[in-house]
């Protein structure tokens, strides 16, 4: 490919470039792009949101280019402010260790994970000490910090904002600083943390990185974006069947965004499929079903989606249980009067990732045990080996007592 080529084929359907202009010089340079892409392990599982900025790393991969793929195990302690209306809860060092051991696992399924080079921002960062962040600090100012939209909105509505938030683009902004960073790859609602960057870049007499965004995956509410903490997120490390499903879910009026960000398709093909939905040409069903196959043919197999489809019909098609369905294991011990805590088997078999989460699916009349909704979120019920647990129109598992 031509340096103009190369460009269309990795920006042409990003939604901002700051700048194009200096990304096609750098295209032009005799020399592989280092090309930041970081993850906070805030949750242990990334998920299909992720999954659009990191296919499009894959394909600077692909014209040989290096991927910079960063853990923030030190920035995630702080957490990243973005799209938030309040301050995030600090996590423990034993919560991101965990968190984190999935990551590289999970990426391999979208990049080539052995030509990337891991790295996690504790390695710069602790280092860095009192001098060295008071010297960062210095690079910048609370009245530029004050035009993100997160902080001038919390601002407004006196909703207070900690002196560690306005840490964060700037720790994250130091770790393109480290790594030599060319270009920096994400969301949207990374954009200010990465024009932070740039300038950032600046002050320590480096030339900035180009920085390149993404639209955000609307989860499966339809709504907000794609998030683990709101419950509305297509893990890629999920089984064939759950995936498949999750996508079967999802709206009628969201499936062209679907197939612009996570398939091949792109925005034009998108907008065709979408002109064949609306003139009556081609069924939202089927459209979704071709969806689900490319996704989990993606990230699984094609023997695998076959399989997820199959299984998706017999389901709800024809109202039948699944063929094969997870085990939860409940210990013996812990029953009571052969009863157990409704919350507690909704977590344990994968239904909902919290409490929290487990209660309100409760509440919205979505559990069942043997065809029987429980809508109590304090029941203790009754179960035996065998007893089928359904969870949502997609979760379904066996009680196995240990």
């Amino acid at each position: 490919m031509t340096p103009e080529q190369q460009l269309d084929y990795l920006v042409g359907d990003a939604s901002e470039v700051h700048s194009r202009e200096e990304l096609l010089e750098k295209l032009k340079l005799d020399r592989p792009l280092r090309i930041k892409y970081g993850a906070d392990p805030s949750a242990p599982d990334l998920h299909l949101g992720h999954a659009v900025p990191m296919t499009r790393l894959r394909r600077f991969q692909e014209l040989g280019h290096k991927v910079i793929f960063i853990i923030g195990d030190f920035t995630g302690r702080i957490g990243d402010p973005s799209g938030r209306s309040k301050t995030r809860p600090m996590l423990s060092q034993e919560e991101i260790e965990h968190n984190a051991e999935t990551f590289a696992d999970q990426a391999g399924r979208i990049l080539d994970i052995e030509a990337c080079e891991i790295r996690y921002n504790s390695e710069w960062l602790e280092p860095l000490g009192t001098t060295g962040l008071i010297k960062l600090a210095s690079q910048y100012t609370v009245a530029r910090m004050l035009e993100r939209d997160d902080f001038s909105k919390r601002m407004r509505d006196e909703v207070p904002i900690s002196i560690v938030e306005f840490l964060y683009p700037l720790v994250q902004a130091y770790d393109s600083v480290a790594v030599e960073s060319d270009v920096e790859v994400g969301g949207t609602d990374q954009l200010f943390n990465f024009l932070v960057g740039r300038d950032i870049m600046r002050a320590y007499g480096m030339p900035p990185q180009i920085a390149a965004t993404w639209t955000l995956l609307v989860g499966t509410d339809g709504t907000e974006k794609m998030s683990k903490s709101l419950g509305n997120y297509i893990g890629i490390g999920e089984a064939p069947a759950q995936m498949f499903g999750k996508i079967m879910s999802i709206s009628d009026e969201i499936l062209p965004h679907y197939y612009a960000l996570l398939t091949d398709e792109g925005f034009e093909g998108a907008a065709t499929i979408d002109a064949q939905v609306q003139s009556g040409d081609l069924h939202p069903m089927d459209a979704k079903k071709r969806l689900g196959r490319i996704i989990v043919t993606r990230y699984h197999s094609e023997e695998a989606a076959e399989s997820a489809q199959a299984e998706f019909e017999q389901v709800f098609s024809r109202g039948e249980l699944p063929t094969e369905m997870p085990d939860v294991e409940v210990p013996a011990c812990d029953l009571q009067d052969g009863r157990a805590w409704i919350v507690q088997l909704v977590t344990d078999c994968g239904g909902a990732c919290s409490n929290s989460e487990a209660r309100r699916l409760i509440r919205q009349g979505a559990v069942k045990v043997n065809d029987e909704r429980i809508t109590d979120e304090k029941a203790n019920v009754e179960v035996a080996d065998g007893d089928v647990l359904q969870v949502g129109k997609r979760t379904f598992a066996k009680v196995k007592l240990t």
